[in-house]
């Protein structure tokens, strides 16, 4: 049976359709069941340290860290399992500001930034 050239585009867009509709599904299967994205590896380190005593908790770090940067805006952190450091990033203006703490002791070892 010959086809006529509309029915040869809707087989092709009903194709084109599908092929969409299982890419999304694919990618939705592939978000976390609670909405939130995966935990990174240094979340995970620094959970551990915290729990088995060898780093002071993060929360007491950035509350002791956050009234020094005299109203600068907190935008997150990261932390390195190797040096057991917490790096604070702030913004003040247009400028951003690094500050490095030993997640042992809490003390600021560095910093970056105006």
């Amino acid at each position: 049976m010959a086809y006529s050239r509309p029915a040869l585009y809707a087989d092709t867009m009903y194709f084109h359709r599908l092929a969409f509709t299982l890419c999304a599904a694919l990618a939705l299967l592939s978000v976390s069941a609670d909405g939130r994205e995966p935990r990174r590896p240094e979340q995970d380190a620094a959970y551990s340290a915290t729990r088995s005593g060898d780093i002071r908790p993060f929360g007491e770090i950035r509350e002791r860290v956050i009234p020094r940067m005299g109203g600068a805006s907190y935008l997150g952190s990261e932390f390195d399992q190797g040096s057991s450091t917490y790096r604070l990033k702030f913004m003040r203006g247009d400028s951003v500001i690094w500050v490095d703490v030993d997640a042992r002791t809490g003390a600021i070892i560095g910093r970056s930034g105006r």
